[in-house]
């Protein structure tokens, strides 16, 4: 089983040592050993610039770092899930660590599951970015569930085209896609109901940079941020609601008839997330209003 650091191990359980050193050694030959070609760069990203600060696992033997490393480097050795890395050899991925084997697959979860609960990793990126904080996209993934200890109920999956059994994650993220949180749902209500209570009470009390009441009052058609989801969300009276709130929704028209007439539209310069410029028609009301700061307008 490859546990050959047994008296790391003793102190680790007896609470004498927090986490294993990280100790390479020479070896002749090790199976994937080319991921570590891709270290620096995933370093370079970012990938443990702020695991210290912003995330917390309490004493074992394996290291906070090591994690986050073997999650990239299974990912970038096409190891397609974590219950996968039952059948690979645990001792030749922990020479890649710096250990004496890699994660068992539970262990492993279980710290995942430590690390996914809300951290204020979520809130730096959202406070350093205002702006994409502002303008937020919600989508529901099918997860298919392939066990056999529950009865979950069918949902439509429309890669494959099949209704099949899974629970539907919600995901909310940025304009530019960094995560914000996810909402699961097991017995999936819809997505308005979802909205209703699961995820706006949460945007109301964890986007920040939300404009105060007396610059609401101020500026008509300013809001407090902006929600897009597909038209599973459509529902005039879901947003009249929200906007009682000040929360501005952008999606399709479930059940459209005719076009709108053009004189209803005029020009208007936009700045994409990437930085490029683009010229969108946009209804009258809401160009002639003074502009709110980024990511705000309704």
């Amino acid at each position: 089983m490859a546990t050959t650091r047994l008296e790391e191990r003793l102190l680790t359980s007896l609470g004498k040592l927090r986490a294993a050193p990280i100790r390479f050694e020479a070896v002749n030959d090790v199976p994937k050993g080319g991921v570590l070609c891709a270290l620096p760069a995933i370093l370079a990203l970012g990938l443990l610039r702020h695991s210290q600060q912003s995330f917390a696992l309490p004493a074992g033997y394996y290291p906070l770092e090591t994690i986050f490393l073997s999650v990239a480097l299974l990912a970038l050795a096409r190891v397609g899930s974590l219950e996968a890395l039952r059948y690979e050899p645990p001792g030749e991925w922990g020479k890649l660590l710096g250990l004496d084997r890699i994660p068992e697959v539970r262990t492993l979860r279980a710290k995942l599951d430590l690390l996914c609960e809300e951290t204020k990793a979520v809130r730096e990126w959202m406070e350093a970015q205002p702006e994409s904080a502002g303008t937020l996209y919600i989508d529901g993934h099918v997860r298919v569930y392939n066990g056999k200890l529950t009865e979950l109920p069918r949902r439509y999956v429309a890669r494959q085209r099949l209704c099949l059994r899974g629970t539907t994650d919600y995901w909310i993220n940025a304009m530019d896609g960094q995560p914000f949180f996810a909402v699961t749902q097991a017995a999936d209500p819809g997505l308005l109901k979802t909205l209703e209570e699961h995820i706006v009470p949460k945007l109301l009390a964890k986007v920040p940079g939300q404009p105060r009441l007396p610059a609401l009052d101020a500026q008509r058609y300013q809001a407090r941020f902006t929600m897009i989801f597909d038209r599973a969300g459509y529902s005039p009276e879901f947003f009249a609601e929200r906007w009682k709130q000040r929360i501005a929704v952008i999606t399709y028209h479930k059940f459209p008839e005719g076009q709108w007439a053009e004189e209803e539209f005029s020009p208007c310069p936009v700045r994409l997330i990437s930085g490029e410029e683009v010229e969108l028609a946009v209804t009258a009301t809401t160009n002639k209003e003074a502009s709110p700061p980024a990511g705000r307008e309704a």
